[in-house]
């Protein structure tokens, strides 16, 4: 995200103010939903669903001025500037996946994923597809890693069992993370 940040700033600083206004967002987003998460095992409607629409305009926007800002250049046609221009596209796509594959997870073991993680899918999908399809993988995959080693110290500690719960949104939102973080756009 960085370095999408970076060309955005030089490129079109539009979409450079509506990505950190996105970055902005996710990161009040996370530290919410983390806290309840943790503390309620849930992920609030109220939270989760204006977060659609928050990233969605905001994502969407730095895709479109960036497509703008490409268009009219002085080259003409600038190949970053198409990239830009379907990254929108690639983002509402991403989003519908990640919600996709979270709900198949849901109707496949119910007791193994809440319904708010499934709706919580859908905002991180926006995010990581605005970056690119191999950040949704590295995302996800990192959210089931961390969720995966949390559970198992755990189990180690003599904390739980195979069986407990842990609430899995914070590791969502910290693979999330991660992937927008270390991973080059």
């Amino acid at each position: 995200m960085i370095r999408r940040l970076a060309e955005l700033w030089t490129g079109c600083p539009i979409g450079f103010w509506l990505v950190l206004a996105a970055c902005a967002y996710f990161v009040w987003m996370a530290v919410r939903l983390t806290v309840i998460d943790v503390q309620h095992h849930l992920l609030p409607n109220r939270i989760v669903f204006p977060s659609y629409a928050v990233a969605g305009v905001l994502l969407l926007g730095a895709a479109i001025a960036w497509a703008v800002c490409g268009s009219v250049s002085a080259t003409g046609s600038d190949p970053s500037a198409q990239l830009f221009g379907i990254a929108g596209f690639q983002a509402v796509a991403a989003g519908v996946t990640l919600y996709a594959f979270y709900f198949v997870l849901r109707v496949i073991y119910p007791q193994g994923m809440g319904f708010g993680d499934v709706k919580l899918a859908g905002v991180l999908g926006l995010y990581l597809g605005y970056l690119g399809w191999g950040h949704l993988v590295a995302g996800t995959f990192a959210a089931f890693l961390f969720g995966g080693i949390w559970g198992l110290a755990l189990i180690l500690a003599r904390r739980g069992t195979l069986k407990s719960s842990i609430p899995f949104g914070p590791f969502m939102l910290a693979g999330a993370a991660v992937a927008m973080a270390a991973f080059p756009a």
